[in-house]
């Protein structure tokens, strides 16, 4: 059998997760729900659109976490909140998003997309958080292959840059793609990526790193540990902690 590629995967997590979901009553009609960023998000997002479309689901409430996802919403018929909205009230029912590494306690790298800030706004303030992902996105450590997205303040650069080399990271500006300079978050904000030589422990990293001056918000997620949906190229799926 021919064996999946990295992007069939992507959807088929995605689209699994959603009809999972659906299936097990817990994305339903009149829900709030969080709608990640980035390849593997958005075929979810798009599944989501093709259930409320047909009138399975109705009074759907989504937050989008970047502009390319509010785009995507508006495009297949996705009402869109802001977290400032009554109807919302600061809190999700679910989110559901993608991850560019997610270790075996469910623990992510989140912020390839640069929408950390936003991803992380929705994951934490949800009920339930539900991450997709492809079998390359599975690994054992975090923090040495991918790496570690940490948005910041331009000004402190220097100094965010000089704390995060103390804790033993590799440090780089996030440059542009068809873009002189840096990347600019829909925040206004920069990038850094951070690579180590040895694992790190996210669950500490992420409060060390955010109490660094000038850092707005690290791409370790391990607060609101997520099931998982992970596609795997034979064209099955790993279902984690649902």
């Amino acid at each position: 059998m021919k064996e999946l590629t990295q992007s069939e995967q992507k959807v088929l997590a995605a689209r699994s997760a959603v009809e999972t979901l659906v299936s097990k009553g817990l994305i339903f009609s009149g829900m709030k729900i969080g709608l990640g960023t980035g390849s593997t998000a958005l075929p979810a997002v798009k599944r989501l659109s093709e259930y409320i479309a047909d009138g399975t689901l109705k009074d759907v409430k989504a937050v989008p976490t970047s502009f390319q996802t509010e785009n995507a919403c508006i495009d297949w018929g996705i009402p869109v909140f802001s977290f400032k909205d009554r109807a919302i009230d600061g809190e999700l029912d679910l989110a559901i998003d993608g991850a560019d590494e997610l270790d075996l306690d469910c623990n992510c790298i989140k912020g390839g997309g640069a929408a950390l800030l936003r991803e992380k706004i929705v994951a934490y303030n949800a009920k339930k958080f539900v991450v997709v992902a492809d079998s390359s996105k599975a690994v054992d450590t975090l923090g040495t292959k991918f790496p570690l997205p940490v948005e910041i303040i331009a000004e402190a650069y220097v100094p965010v840059k000089k704390a995060l080399e103390k804790l033993g990271a590799k440090v780089v500006i996030r440059e542009g793609v068809r873009k002189c300079g840096p990347v600019i978050t829909d925040n206004g904000n920069q990038i850094v990526d951070c690579l180590w030589e040895q694992p790190v422990d996210p669950v500490k990293m992420e409060d060390v790193i955010n109490d660094i001056t000038g850092v707005v918000e690290v791409g370790f997620f391990t607060k609101n540990k997520p099931a998982a949906f992970i596609a795997k190229a034979d064209g099955s799926v790993e279902v984690r902690g649902l």
